[in-house]
């Protein structure tokens, strides 16, 4: 009877940083990383269907990467690109993007560090290395 109350009081420590660590309310920069890459994730998806209006390809690129300062002025042009008010999707996107931007620039403005500044980094995305077998 006594190892089985030792293993019960050995279990109640982790299993209660386990329950902790879920309900952890998500941080500024967890939750602007993920609203980053589910709007540039929403970009791709829209770029490459086949039932979207045609003025989508006109649309400035979107690939975001929150650590780079320059994707403020990509959000501020892309929600502010004139074309594309009839789709849907795109309206969509645009409120994350706005939504996204304010965040950065209002709630998590002192969280953040810009690890570079360079623009031409979020207009062509980095690829993930091929593999070689």
């Amino acid at each position: 009877k006594l190892p089985t109350m030792k293993m019960l009081l050995l279990l109640i420590p982790v299993l209660s940083a386990a329950l902790l660590a879920r309900a952890a309310p998500p941080t500024c920069y967890s939750r602007v990383l993920s609203l980053s890459k589910e709007i540039t994730e929403s970009f791709k998806e829209l770029q490459t269907s086949k039932t979207v209006d045609s003025c989508v390809e006109m649309l400035p690129r979107l690939y975001l990467d929150i650590h780079n300062y320059c994707v403020l002025a990509k959000l501020r042009d892309f929600v502010a690109y004139p074309g594309c008010d009839r789709v849907v999707e795109v309206n969509e996107l645009k409120e994350k993007a706005r939504s996204l931007y304010t965040i950065l620039i209002s709630y998590c403005r002192r969280d953040l560090v810009f690890l570079t500044d360079d623009c031409n980094a979020l207009e062509i995305p980095i690829s993930p290395p091929i593999e070689r077998s």
